[in-house]
């Protein structure tokens, strides 16, 4: 006799079924069609993804639906170390973005990133410059200085101070207060001779475009106070996901059973009929 749980364990594969195709389609058009360093670097992982869910919800779907029960054995080991793989992420996420904030500053409306207010395994994964290439590729790409001296190409730099920019904006498309730059734009700043600082970050800015202050210290800081933000919201999705994948989990033992149990009275039936 067909169990629901069987059925509830092959509706909820059918439907990661449905979703792994649209995935893995985006990895390969990335793969065959992206033109940045910043589509290269996400093809691979996309792809990945789309292969697993597939795989994973195929072996579900028909160890459920036609009571393979070595198909469905082996769905639940991978179900089992995603679990686990997921709770160990979760608590790493919030472990490494317990450091880190910005300073704020009197008078005016952003703050300020030091990148050594933030994890050191954080820092290390920006500092490394294979990593930090890619990443600033993905920055120029994304137009964040380019927008960013769009929208206040008009202000003057008292009204550019009581801004609140975002982390990128104040650490890659503006140098340090620290610096004293005289300010024409707001990507455009002039050194002058008198300006003595300690802070590596003035001689990292140039107001070129492609470099501003891209390889600055505060820049790789405000991506990290990105990063922090984004990662918390990601743990808190994957708590909810964790739960989730842990009835489905639940559900597809009770189905496994279930087969083992059929199965084992189709055999009894079929030796003593």
């Amino acid at each position: 006799m067909f169990r629901v749980s069987n059925n509830l364990v092959g509706i909820l594969n059918f439907i990661t079924f449905l979703l792994s195709i649209p995935i893995l389609w985006a990895g390969i058009w990335l793969k065959n069609k992206g033109t940045s360093e910043c589509d290269k670097f996400l093809d691979t992982p996309i792809i990945i993804l789309g292969v697993f869910l597939l795989l994973v919800s195929l072996a579900g779907l028909i160890g459920a639906c036609c009571r393979v029960s070595w198909l469905l054995w082996a769905y639940l080991v991978v179900m089992f170390f995603l679990i686990i793989l997921l709770f160990c992420f979760t608590i790493f996420a919030f472990v490494v973005t317990n450091k880190g904030a910005g300073q704020v500053l009197s008078g005016k409306g952003y703050k300020e990133y030091k990148l050594g207010d933030y994890s050191n395994w954080l820092q290390k994964r920006v500092g490394n410059g294979k990593n930090w290439g890619k990443i600033k590729s993905c920055l120029i790409d994304a137009k964040v200085c380019s927008d960013f001296n769009q929208k206040f190409m008009n202000d003057t730099v008292e009204v550019l101070y009581t801004r609140h920019l975002s982390a990128l904006q104040a650490g890659c498309c503006k140098p340090s207060d620290s610096c004293g730059f005289i300010y024409k734009s707001p990507i455009n700043w002039e050194k002058t001779p008198t300006n003595s600082t300690s802070d590596p970050d003035c001689n990292a800015w140039d107001n070129q475009t492609d470099v501003l202050c891209f390889n600055c210290n505060s820049c790789k800081a405000g991506l990290l106070d990105n990063l922090k933000r984004d990662w918390k919201k990601v743990a808190v999705i994957n708590i909810v996901f964790l739960v989730f994948l842990i009835i489905v989990y639940s559900v597809g033992c009770c189905a496994f059973r279930n087969n083992r149990r059929d199965n084992n009275a189709y055999s009894a039936g079929w030796k003593h009929p």
